[in-house]
């Protein structure tokens, strides 16, 4: 494949390998290159804007207004009481969401098997934000491709949740991939629409 095309940040090559951790892992790879790019973008004042007044949000800890938080340390992610009931984020919730979910994936597939995703570090600064969330889903990568192509169907590599340690691993890679590509939007969304000007 030709060297120039596309972004050089991107090793393009993993397109040309047939085996289902390769495509997963280019998956990943362009899509974790589009979002970051996109993160790189985000103002202090873009991070924490509700797109309505009482949308979930990351906040300094005593301040939130949800029934339960995420966060062990200053700042907390608001979180709703179900499920079902997420209702609008910000972006700083969006990037704490997808943090404590690569390090929650990651703990239990690679790491001690001891931290679950309340145990997250979530920040209120938008530049120590986005350090986390690289870190955590960088981290992923690596465990990823440390996997040997033929152990990549292994059902219970991960022990996250009883989902995952009753599926094969490569459904679980594509389970992450969707939770960035779909959270990934919501962070685009939400910032072409503070972009815009009003009409």
């Amino acid at each position: 494949m030709r060297g120039d095309y596309g972004a050089p940040e991107f090793d393009w090559s993993i397109l040309e390998v047939p085996t289902p951790k390769a495509m997963a892992l280019g998956q990943l790879g362009f899509s974790w290159l589009e979002l970051a790019g996109r993160l790189a973008t985000v103002t202090q004042e873009e991070f924490t804007r509700e797109p309505r007044p009482g949308a979930l949000n990351v906040v300094r800890r005593g301040e939130e207004r949800a029934p339960r938080t995420i966060g062990t340390g200053e700042w907390v992610a608001e979180w709703p009481a179900g499920p079902d009931e997420p209702g609008p984020r910000t972006i700083a919730w969006l990037v704490a969401h997808l943090t404590e979910t690569y390090l929650e994936r990651w703990e239990w597939t690679f790491g001690e098997r001891q931290r679950r995703r309340q145990d997250a570090v979530v920040h209120g600064d938008v530049d120590d934000a986005r350090e986390e969330l690289a870190r955590w889903v960088d981290a992923w990568r690596t465990g990823v491709e440390s996997v040997p192509d033929d152990e990549f169907m292994t059902v219970g590599l991960s022990q996250a949740t009883e989902i995952d340690a009753a599926a094969p691993f490569g459904h679980l890679v594509l389970h992450l991939n969707r939770e960035l590509i779909h959270h990934g939007s919501e962070i685009f969304v939400l910032t072409d629409l503070y972009r815009s000007p009003a009409t």
